[in-house]
């Protein structure tokens, strides 16, 4: 049995776990077209964002991977902005993040994601963190590098892997 994802405080941002829930209000912070230009697919609408959130609380399908996802509400707006995610198997975590067009260039997924590495290496165990950033998207190679990853040169599917060794 795995632990459930925490909620979790940083300066300006409260990661809330993932529920069906809140796909109302996400499918708004979701939906400009333009977050999709670098992993592709379209904004998804409420009904089918809440499925696709039920399917994400109800767990990976394999018990020996862990899927980790929380919302990002900012407490100054009183509204959420965005999402992180960890995808855990063994003592890998993959993350990624997005942040809603209007809250970009704030900081908003630097923050999380560097309050993301500490929460997931002591829950689970990690000893590597990976995120899986395409070569053009300057601002997610931006997170990525404050968040403490660095890239490898490795591709996968035409993304470049970012790496961490975490020590125990």
């Amino acid at each position: 049995m795995h632990p459930e994802p925490i909620g979790v405080a940083t300066a300006r941002l409260d990661l809330l776990p993932l529920r069906a829930e809140h796909a109302e209000e996400m499918a708004g912070v979701l939906s400009d077209p333009a977050l999709h230009a670098f992993t592709g697919g379209e904004p998804l609408g409420v009904d089918a964002l809440r499925v696709r959130y039920g399917r994400l609380v109800a767990g990976a399908p394999d018990p020996a991977v862990v899927w980790c996802n929380w919302v990002l509400r900012a407490r100054a707006e009183g509204c959420l902005v965005g999402t992180v995610q960890a995808t855990v198997e063994g003592g890998v975590a993959e993350i990624a993040w997005v942040v809603g067009t209007p809250w970009q260039g704030r900081g908003y997924a630097s923050e999380a994601a560097r309050s993301l590495v500490p929460l997931v290496t002591a829950a689970y165990g990690v000893r590597t963190v990976v995120a899986h950033i395409h070569p053009g998207h300057h601002a997610s190679a931006a997170v990525a590098t404050a968040a403490g990853l660095s890239p490898t040169g490795a591709l996968q599917d035409g993304e470049v892997r970012w790496e961490l060794s975490v020590r125990p």
